[in-house]
């Protein structure tokens, strides 16, 4: 599987460097969302690269390592839960993006933004649906995302025991719901998410 043909096509087009973009952690219950924006090498290949969800956390893991080493540039950024409340999940979800290609030190001519919608991107861009497993770039970014958020809700975890964000991550599983109905909404918790709890 070729996971540079997008960004060829960009370069082909003229743009020189170009950014994959993509997020984690927009379905949860709890925590932030988390984007991650990676400039790679034209044509680095990473062995194993791939759509972060398609991935076990041993080998997540061991690719964060590898595309922070390798990458020209990467951001990781987060919109919080109170973001999230106030602005709604997508729109959370662009500013973190908006933060995280901000947070490069090399500017991008063009991002990949992976999905479909990209309409509160500052940068010029282009949507990839299912990016995250067609795209080198947009797949790195969806693995430093995604390892960087899980990371997080494990620190989560200890400072809010109860709920099992170590192992559900903030998604809202049956041991997740009924812990949220014997101890109630946390800090951290999504209070539009929670509207539809019975």
């Amino acid at each position: 599987m070729d996971l540079w043909v997008y960004e060829r096509e960009l370069f082909d087009e003229g743009y020189k460097i170009v950014a994959g973009v993509d997020e984690a952690g927009r379905g949860p219950l709890a925590g932030p969302v988390c984007a991650a924006a990676v400039i790679l090498p034209p044509g680095l290949e990473i062995p194993g690269l791939n759509d972060s969800k398609k991935l076990t956390e041993k080998r997540r893991k061991a690719l964060f390592d590898v595309i922070r080493e390798r990458a020209v540039s990467y951001s990781v950024a987060f919109a919080s839960h109170g973001e999230i409340d106030e602005l709604n999940i997508l729109n959370a979800t662009y500013l973190a993006m908006n933060r995280a290609i901000a947070g490069l030190h090399v500017t991008p001519d063009i991002a990949l933004i992976d999905g479909n919608r990209a309409g509160g991107i500052e940068t010029p861009n282009r949507t990839l649906v299912g990016g995250d497993g067609k795209s080198a770039s947009v797949a790195a970014a969806s693995i430093l995302a995604k390892v960087t958020r899980d990371r997080l809700m494990r620190e989560l975890d200890e400072r809010y025991p109860g709920y099992g964000f170590a192992k559900h991550k903030g998604y809202g599983t049956r041991e997740h719901y009924e812990a949220l109905r014997r101890l109630g909404p946390s800090e951290i918790h999504r209070v539009t998410f929670l509207r539809k709890m019975h």
